[in-house]
């Protein structure tokens, strides 16, 4: 069994990964607790992005958990941008009582469309 135990090395790129995987595994916990709803899903791929971000220029981390970071960025970042398009996403985020307009404004929304909004 020698043969299997992972090296010193090994095990800080494990540490590194589960730090960056956290994120994914603290939002697919909130989820299959609850019914999400857009106003609450749009939030947390806001959060998920932006860790993904945080860890991808995390100069602490090795080359490789920073690439595959960014490499992971791709998938959530290819849904989100569909929300640009989606009337329905606009709406129920300024009808959602906690957002309203300040959720467009907190994500540094362009004044011209917020207003489009």
């Amino acid at each position: 069994l020698r043969a299997f135990e992972l090296s010193d090395e090994e095990w800080s790129i494990v540490e590194q990964l589960r730090n960056v995987l956290k994120i994914l595994k603290d939002a697919t916990m909130f989820f299959s607790c609850s019914t999400p709803s857009l106003a609450t899903v749009i939030p947390a791929m806001d959060l998920i992005d932006e860790t993904l971000t945080t860890h991808m220029l995390n100069k602490q981390l090795l080359p490789s958990i920073r690439t595959a970071t960014g490499l992971a960025k791709k998938t959530p970042n290819c849904y989100y941008e569909l929300t640009d398009t989606s009337d329905v996403y606009r709406i129920a985020m300024i009808l959602h009582p906690r957002h309203k307009l300040a959720y467009f404004q907190h994500a540094k929304w362009e004044q011209g469309w917020i207003e489009l909004a």
